[in-house]
């Protein structure tokens, strides 16, 4: 099967950061169909040789398991052409139109690495010029928007122009093998389900924790915030993937259909809810790894009053009768004393203790999605004196490291998501109705925000945020993970 991946913004941040290294992966793995062609589009005046030449330099950036050696990129850079082209302007589309004309490709990918404000402008020129062919395939980078409406219409103007099965939203961490493992947990085994409802489950935990800041992207964190940037989607297709009922088959529209009714049966908020059960944070000068490290308001870019938030923890349910009354929290943000991502699903304890146990010990399933890949069931176990006649129960923990089992060096998430985009499986990538119900639901705190003269609490780096976190969830008389 030929085809050819049109990279809009291929000279950007995203290409050289993390679709190259992806594609170059699947080409060194040989899972890169053969007759491929990788088409660079920028706004730089320049030839397939000094593109080629870019890349590689560009190379020298990225880990130094993901660097390809002279002979490896000798090989891999045949694949790799240039169209110089003004996004703006609808004669440079006649451009890219006589590229592919070069040969009939089976299959075409506009992969639009851009700002988001760009993809209707790309949308209609591509109609314009003729390229949205029944064979052409558009995949969206988030964020997808800043708010409903902006969404709408973006996914409107893009839907006049190609079909919903022709259009990829993607969402890295659907295609990160932990969160794939994740549904083959839930729906490749019996073992859970009769456990996975209100009667056996007291809480869910999902946080994505980070230890970096912004870095050298402070402008556009400062428009963007840890709701837009990593709630509204991540984290909010990590509940579904939980919480969601189990689909029919392994369609994409099978599953889509079943997170769809999570997100719609989230709990709707309060004045009293927006209040109590949402946290934003910015953090402030601290240490990370006993380096200093500045504020959020120090960082480059950003605005020395800055009321941008770096770090979210919420408190929500999902309203049916699986879930009716179980709390879910979610909790991310930068400058955190962690680097990882991990569900925590807390069972009830037992109706009627026979045995001594430590004050709030009870079962938990932990899924580890980042950087460790694996399970942790933490169990309570009899202790063992020497005279066997202790009834005293401790926690006991079995792990398993997926990536002992299966080998470190697996699919990464871009990699798997631009073969499935080539093979057009749309399975892990998101719908337009799941965006909608997604900002519907994230609007209103976006709203409560903008009249909040409180601003966001500020936490020192390197904790875990503002300690009105662990107030919350202490309501519920929960604790969040580490601090049991």
């Amino acid at each position: 099967m030929s085809f050819d991946l049109v990279l809009f913004g291929g000279t950007g941040d995203l290409c050289w950061r993390k679709l190259m290294p992806a594609l170059f992966a699947a080409f060194k793995h040989g899972t890169l169909p053969p007759g491929a062609r990788i088409i660079g589009v920028g706004r730089d005046d320049m030839g397939d040789d000094r593109y080629r030449a870019l890349i590689e330099s560009r190379f020298q950036s990225v880990e130094q398991d993901k660097r390809p050696n002279s002979d490896e990129f000798q090989r891999f850079s045949a694949l790799l052409q240039f169209v110089g082209m003004d996004l703006s302007r609808p004669d440079h589309y006649g451009h890219l139109r006589d590229k592919l004309a070069q040969r009939q490709a089976d299959t075409v990918v506009m992969y639009l690495a851009t700002a988001p404000d760009l993809f209707a402008v790309i949308a209609e020129q591509l109609a314009l010029a003729g390229l949205n062919t029944p064979n052409t395939r558009v995949v969206l980078e988030k964020p997808l928007g800043h708010d409903l409406d902006s969404n709408r219409a973006i996914n409107q103007t893009v839907g006049q122009v190609f079909t919903e099965h022709q259009i990829y939203r993607i969402d890295h961490y659907l295609g990160k093998p932990a969160v794939q493992n994740l549904f083959a947990l839930r729906f490749g085994n019996a073992l859970f389900e009769p456990l996975w409802r209100r009667e056996h489950i007291a809480n869910i935990q999902i946080t994505i924790d980070e230890e970096l800041g912004v870095e050298k992207r402070g402008a556009f964190f400062e428009t963007t915030g840890t709701l837009r940037d990593m709630v509204q989607n991540h984290a909010l297709q990590l509940l579904c993937a939980i919480g969601m009922e189990p689909p029919i088959n392994a369609h994409a529209d099978a599953i889509r259909d079943e997170k769809l009714k999570v997100l719609r049966s989230l709990k709707p908020w309060t004045a009293v809810t927006l209040v109590q059960d949402v946290i934003r944070g910015q953090y402030a000068a601290g240490r990370i790894a006993g380096v200093p490290v500045p504020g959020y308001r120090d960082e480059l870019g950003v605005s020395p009053s800055s009321n941008t938030e770096t770090f979210v923890a919420l408190r929500t349910e999902i309203s049916n009768w699986r879930w009716a009354g179980v709390p879910f929290y979610i909790r991310t943000g930068k400058r955190l004393a962690g680097q990882d991502a991990r569900i925590v699903v807390n069972f009830r304890p037992t109706p009627h203790a026979i045995y001594n146990a430590q004050i709030g010990a009870a079962n938990r399933l932990v899924i580890n999605l980042q950087p460790k890949d694996g399970l942790e069931l933490h169990l309570l176990a009899q202790a063992q004196d020497k005279r066997q006649l202790s009834r005293q129960l401790i926690p006991v923990q079995l792990d398993l490291d997926f990536d002992k089992r299966f080998g470190a060096e697996r699919v990464g998430a871009y990699e798997r998501l631009l073969l499935d985009v080539i093979e057009g499986r749309l399975n892990l990538f998101v719908r337009s109705d799941e965006q909608v119900e997604a900002w519907r639901w994230v609007e209103p705190i976006l709203t409560h925000w903008q009249s909040d003269v409180q601003g966001p609490r500020l936490y020192a780096s390197g904790t875990w945020g503002p300690s009105a976190t662990s107030a919350m969830i202490a309501r519920d008389g929960f604790c969040w993970s580490e601090e049991s």
